[in-house]
């Protein structure tokens, strides 16, 4: 089963939420785990869960499905969004907010009481499955007044909002991900913790859990810990060279000098 170390209450909550129909609206920053949660959740209520990456180019098309012309002539193909609704699974939208607004108004029945999704061409209008569940995702840090949700939309959720785990618990989940040792997965959290800082000065994006346990893996494959950072962690969050030399220097800082 997927790993997942909780926060807080936040695996009741989405619980709650599933026994009651209820479409869920996930609120963090990058890497912090807003994903692999969704997946834990679904193996841990055995439904199927359909995930799709939001985009400017994303249609309703994309979601809902579209006639397709085959060798024995047309036929329709249901989008991840409809399978969900037929087979009672979990729809997953990450980072909905890149979507076009004309496509996420096809949520709408779906995110309320009336839980149906009309399918103009071929004139049916599902009833969602039981078990059925809406979950979209966003980075607040990313939102601008022309890539935010509107309240309309925004109201139909039960919301949660994830941050980077405590210390503590970032050191665990690098650990069990990665299978370093304390001492190492310590010493990467404490370099992330420092380059969080300068996540309003320097930087457009904090470090990610997910890039501490890039990183673990680089170091556990054989390579020095400094050239390690520098490509797992460093040099992901920016393309300037002098931010990237002065990021470097809290790496010399955690881990000194010379190469392991």
């Amino acid at each position: 089963m997927t790993f997942y170390q909780p926060a807080g209450n936040e695996v009741e909550l989405f619980t709650a939420a599933a026994d009651n129909g209820l479409p869920v609206l996930i609120k963090g920053p990058t890497g912090c785990g807003k994903t692999r949660f969704v997946r834990y959740m679904a193996e841990k209520l055995g439904r199927p869960v359909y995930t799709v990456a939001c985009h400017d180019d994303l249609t309703a098309s994309d979601l809902v499905g579209r006639h397709l012309i085959g060798p024995d002539g047309t036929y329709w193909q249901d989008g991840p969004l409809t399978r969900a609704v037929r087979e009672g699974g979990i729809c997953y939208l990450d980072e909905v907010v890149e979507a076009r607004k004309d496509t996420t108004v096809v949520l709408h029945p779906l995110a309320d009481d009336r839980r149906e999704l009309p399918i103009e061409r071929t004139g049916e209008l599902l009833k969602a499955a039981p078990g059925f569940m809406l979950v979209v995702s966003y980075n607040p840090g990313y939102q601008s007044l022309l890539k935010g949700m509107k309240p309309s939309t925004r109201q139909r959720f039960v919301s949660m909002s994830f941050d980077y785990p405590t210390p503590e618990v970032e050191q665990t989940i690098v650990q069990q991900e990665s299978g370093c040792d304390a001492d190492l997965a310590k010493q990467l959290v404490g370099l992330a913790t420092s380059l969080r800082k300068l996540k309003d000065h320097d930087l457009e994006e904090a470090a990610s859990t997910r890039l501490l346990i890039h990183t673990a893996y680089l170091v556990a494959s054989g390579m020095p810990h400094i050239e390690a950072c520098r490509a797992g962690m460093i040099e992901p969050l920016s393309d300037d060279a002098v931010t990237v030399n002065a990021l470097m220097e809290v790496v010399y800082a955690v881990f000194g000098q010379s190469e392991d």
